[in-house]
């Protein structure tokens, strides 16, 4: 359980003062200079000892990630970029971070930046967070007014510049080389890889993407330093994570809590338990829409980490827990996350232009009833054959809800088919 005292967030709610005067009364921007003193690879290699990994879904290690950049400057800039286009549903947190705690968001552009010699750093936010860009605005303006960015931030010799750059709304956007492709002003999708964005990103530019999460956290770990956020939470499944908790608990919240606390205490302890009881539950997706769902059974003693989540074949993703009681048609939550991933598919790769297409049909007649016993190893081998096929994860995305369903939730499958061809007609999607 995470002590109070180890809370990065200190004002993910809002109860405090968001703009300069506040932050600096918690701890932000304290000894920046000193920090950036310390020189480039401290900084770096204090991140890999930190064990941290990105916060935005894939888990990758942030201070590893850091140094694939460049060590040295050239005539081609250096650039951070920060993904805060957020548009995986169920997931919240870093609206919340943006909105409540911006400095600490500002203060890690401008470390992370410095650590990979960017002199540049642009955020991209989802169109629709109006609030948060206005508040996010507004601590870059407090920022650069009190000298902490811009020319020679934090009397550091470091010039830096940082920039808010408004998105669309986009999901696949997300996706940091289609982000690269909507930042240039051309159509967001995903780019081939390699080259990577370290070697060729921003403007054919070395360039790292990072979540919001991934870089706010950063001033906190370089001030308190590695050994602390290590020790929290699990090996190789350190430090704390921000959770999105919705669905039918008693109360959803968003939650900083240490990577790997089980899932059930997560749930009862901060959000007074599943309505109606535990035995209530029939499922939860725990990384937000893209991964697989788990049934209750699995639920009760899977502890809330990249590692754990994988072994049980779903993930932790964007540490979005959407919880499911037994009122729910769990056939109609994945017909209607498949009609999501259809829509936002940007139509590039040819198995998740036509795949995803071809899933939320099938899936469509499933819900109803109206399908064969055998559409659903059809469905099946379908998932796998956009699974991994694509230019980008947006093809996992959209098969792994249904993998989950069939994995999990076969007999409810077929039994709606029976229902179907017995006279009964369930609820349509």
């Amino acid at each position: 359980m995470l002590q109070d005292q180890d809370r990065i967030f200190t004002n993910l709610y809002g109860h405090h003062d968001w703009r300069l005067a506040g932050a600096r009364a918690r701890g932000d921007w304290d000894g920046t200079k000193e920090i950036m003193a310390m020189g480039q690879p401290w900084i770096i290699d204090e991140m890999k000892a930190s064990g941290l990994r990105g916060r935005g879904g894939a888990g990758f290690p942030t201070g590893l990630k850091w140094s694939f950049m460049p060590k040295t400057e050239t005539d081609r800039p250096h650039y951070l970029v920060v993904n805060a286009d957020e548009g995986e549903p169920g997931t919240c947190k870093d609206r919340d971070m943006m909105r409540f705690d911006p400095h600490k968001l500002v203060e890690g552009c401008l470390l992370a930046s410095f650590a990979m010699n960017a002199h540049a750093c642009y955020i991209y936010i989802r169109g629709e967070f109006y609030n948060e860009a206005s508040n996010l605005q507004v601590a870059i303006d407090e920022a650069y007014e009190a000298g902490l960015i811009g020319k020679n931030a934090c009397g550091s010799g470091w010039d830096f510049d940082l920039y808010l750059h408004r998105g669309a709304g986009a999901y696949i956007c997300g996706e940091e080389t289609a982000l690269i492709e909507s930042l240039e002003g051309k159509k967001g999708q995903p780019r081939l890889k390699p080259p990577f964005p370290a070697g060729v990103g921003l403007y054919g530019c070395p360039t790292t993407v990072n979540n919001v999460e991934s870089i706010a956290v950063a001033p906190t770990i370089l001030r308190r330093g590695a050994s602390w956020f290590a020790g929290i939470g699990r090996l190789n499944n350190t430090g704390t994570k921000v959770f999105c908790i919705s669905g039918h608990v008693n109360r959803p919240c968003n939650v900083e809590e240490e990577m790997g606390i089980p899932l059930k205490e997560l749930i009862d302890k901060h959000c007074d338990g599943v309505i109606g009881g535990w035995e209530n539950l029939q499922a939860i997706i725990p990384g937000g829409s893209s991964v697989p769902c788990l049934p209750s059974t699995i639920c009760n003693d899977i502890l809330m980490d990249f590692d754990s989540l994988r072994d049980v074949k779903s993930g932790l993703g964007t540490a979005a827990v959407m919880v499911m009681d037994k009122s729910v048609d769990i056939i109609a939550v994945i017909t209607r996350l498949a009609a999501f991933y259809k829509h936002e598919s940007c139509g590039q790769c040819t198995p998740c232009r036509e795949g995803t297409g071809w899933m939320y049909r099938i899936m469509q007649r499933l819900v109803s009833g109206q399908a064969s016993p055998e559409e659903i190893d059809m469905l099946e081998e379908v998932t796998y054959q956009i699974e991994g096929h694509t230019i980008c994860a947006l093809g996992d995305a959209a098969a792994w809800p249904i993998q989950g369903l069939i994995r999990h939730f076969r007999p409810q499958l077929e039994q709606r088919i029976q229902d179907f061809r017995d006279g009964k007609f369930p609820r349509a999607a």
